[in-house]
């Protein structure tokens, strides 16, 4: 259990760290380019902003799994790379089907990916609604000064 434990707080870290290193450089992104941005006309690049940012999650989320379905298939969990990674979306995305389940020993650790899963939406959802309200907030600042 508690080896299941520190595995599965390793995974979750990692996670959690590529989670920042994305969002790093969604911000670097946006700070670089922050003075085209701000000047008009501002809806296509509130609407790049949004499609930059759920790339970036879509990525945070694609890479995470993978982190996930690569220590089950590692650790013998499952017979293919297939199951392990079906698994693991299911994990993630809370939806548990129950048509794959992990073996009884290994259970714990399941639990800690849906926790994972269930952390990096939170986490993608503040960071879409923060990349589009920073930018827009700045917007409506720049286009004040201008007048």
């Amino acid at each position: 259990m508690t080896g299941q434990i520190a595995l599965g707080s390793m995974l979750m870290l990692g996670s959690i760290a590529i989670a920042g290193l994305w969002m790093w450089l969604l911000e670097w992104a946006y700070a670089r380019y922050e003075g085209w941005l701000l000047r008009a006309p501002h809806r296509p690049k509130l609407i790049l902003i949004v499609g930059a940012s759920s790339l970036a999650v879509l990525a945070m989320v694609t890479i995470s799994v993978w982190l996930w379905a690569v220590a089950f298939h590692l650790l013998g969990i499952f017979a293919g790379f297939e199951e392990a990674m079906y698994f693991t979306l299911v994990s993630f995305t809370t939806l548990g089907y129950g048509d794959v389940l992990m073996p009884r020993e290994w259970r714990i650790l399941g639990g800690l990916a849906a926790a994972n899963g269930l952390l990096s939406f939170g986490l993608m959802t503040a960071l879409m609604v923060e990349s589009l309200r920073h930018v827009r907030v700045r917007q409506i600042a720049f286009t004040k000064e201008r007048r």
